[in-house]
């Protein structure tokens, strides 16, 4: 059993240093679960990372969307070299490129979302010779307004950020109050007359 043992993975190490076993390098990351509002666009992150150094002139990145109700699955964005939205179809104008291939980065923006975009968006990239591995997936759900996490989210941005700019402003007015009453003080001492000592040998 040993010598089986040994046999075989003297043949596996063979084959991985022959290349004929590989690890696939791309791995192709996205946001999961994702909600957008009815009318509004939202950005499909999709980062990825390859074994091989990324050429712009070969790499190639590909979005589809499957549908939740049964249908066929239908292309949504290409890029190789330069940005090749539908010409027709679901997303034929709504949807634009926002990604930068040599910051990894393979993003996309759908614009004014509908409720027919409900779905599955799935993110390949392929930079040859690496073009098998992982894909991202996005289940993306529309609805008609922002649920009660992300209402609360947006109003703490909202609340800290205007509680930024008044502590701001607070501490610029006290500033100069301090300064102005700094001035005065020091123009009130050079004002100030000073009082003459009496010659006790005059009467």
């Amino acid at each position: 059993m040993c010598v089986k043992g040994l046999y075989f993975l003297t043949v596996l190490s063979g084959l991985a240093a022959s290349g004929v076993l590989q690890v696939s390098g791309m791995r192709v990351y996205t946001n999961g679960d994702m909600e957008a509002v009815n009318g509004t666009d939202v950005r499909l992150k999709c980062t990825f990372q390859s074994s091989d150094s990324i050429n712009p002139n070969t790499i190639s990145i590909s979005w589809s969307f499957r549908p939740l109700k049964p249908g066929r699955e239908e292309s949504v964005f290409y890029y190789h070299q330069q940005a090749y939205p539908p010409l027709d179809g679901i997303f034929r104008k709504r949807v634009s490129w926002d990604g930068d291939v040599m910051g990894r980065d393979a993003s996309i923006v759908l614009q004014q979302v509908k409720f027919t975009y409900n779905g599955t968006y799935i993110c390949q990239v392929k930079n040859p010779p690496d073009v098998h591995g992982t894909v991202g997936e996005i289940r993306l759900r529309v609805v008609t307004t922002a649920s009660f996490s992300e209402l609360l989210l947006l109003a703490l941005a909202v609340g800290g950020g205007i509680a930024a700019v008044v502590i701001f402003l607070i501490i610029i007015m006290s500033c100069r109050r301090c300064k102005k009453r700094r001035q005065r003080q020091h123009e009130g001492n050079e004002e100030a007359p000073r009082k003459e000592r009496k010659d006790p040998t005059v009467w």
